[in-house]
């Protein structure tokens, strides 16, 4: 009995990491729209906004999400049809199965763990996103899983002009787990990575009510209105800035 629960761990272990190797935690899906540049080298054009937010502006939001609002957490799964042909995603049967007693299959991403805090930071052109998480994953023959590690991710940004709308996309590229056995670790960290990846995009940062400007002038009774037609982006020395260039119409009333 004991030999054959091993081999029956080992199949179970080995499948999952076989799909994992050969197929692969998948990386975040493609942007709406088109990805969001750097500013021409001659200079913005005419009309052009720059907005400017630095580290400590993310360090607030973060602090305020983590403070007054429940922690992200995403259910642990090998794919979104996982449960097909068992319980329909949304139903009892399907929370059940992701949300077993006591020993939820789930990541969930925390202020600060395993000696990094979940930040945005902005370097080197690029905006990065350490994440810190904890979790559980209810395995088979396994049992609850425990774990607690930090993930690397960075984020792009890209606008998609019919909706007006600057979207994100975070892409986790490594995961690291605290004090987990090799065999076990990677499949939880197929499984986070995949999770994280899956759930969260896309991320819609500025949305078209706060683009659009409709603003009214009394004095020729009309109303100036603008619609954004390019977005770029400018990543150095701990500051993002957006470089927002709009094409205004007037409307009389």
């Amino acid at each position: 009995m004991k030999y054959v629960l091993v081999l029956l761990v080992g199949l179970i272990l080995g499948g999952a990491l076989v799909f994992f190797i050969f197929v692969g935690a998948p990386r975040a899906g493609a942007l709406p729209g088109t990805p969001v540049k750097a500013p021409d080298q001659g200079g913005d054009p005419a009309g052009t906004a720059v907005i400017t937010l630095d580290e400590k502006f993310f360090d607030a939001v973060l602090a305020s999400i983590f403070r007054d609002m429940n922690a992200p957490s995403f259910p642990l799964q090998f794919g979104a049809n996982m449960m097909d042909g068992y319980a329909p995603q949304g139903s009892v049967e399907f929370r059940r199965a992701i949300f077993q007693e006591g020993c939820p299959s789930a990541v969930t991403l925390v202020q600060e763990g395993s000696n990094v805090k979940t930040s945005v930071r902005l370097t080197d052109g690029k905006i990065l996103a350490p994440l810190a998480f904890n979790g559980s994953y209810n395995a088979p023959v396994f049992g609850c899983i425990r774990f607690k590690g930090w993930a690397q991710a960075s984020i792009q940004l890209s606008f998609e002009q019919s909706k007006q709308t600057v979207y994100g996309r975070i892409n986790v590229e490594g995961v690291n787990l605290d004090n987990t056995a090799s065999g076990v670790g990677d499949l939880v960290t197929a499984l986070v990575q995949r999770s994280i990846n899956e759930r969260v995009n896309p991320l819609e940062i500025l949305q078209s009510h706060q683009l659009m400007l409709a603003l009214p002038v009394k004095a020729s009774n009309s109303m100036l209105k603008a619609q954004v037609k390019d977005v770029r982006e400018e990543v150095q020395n701990g500051k993002l800035s957006l470089h927002i260039t709009y094409d205004f119409t007037g409307q009389k009333q």
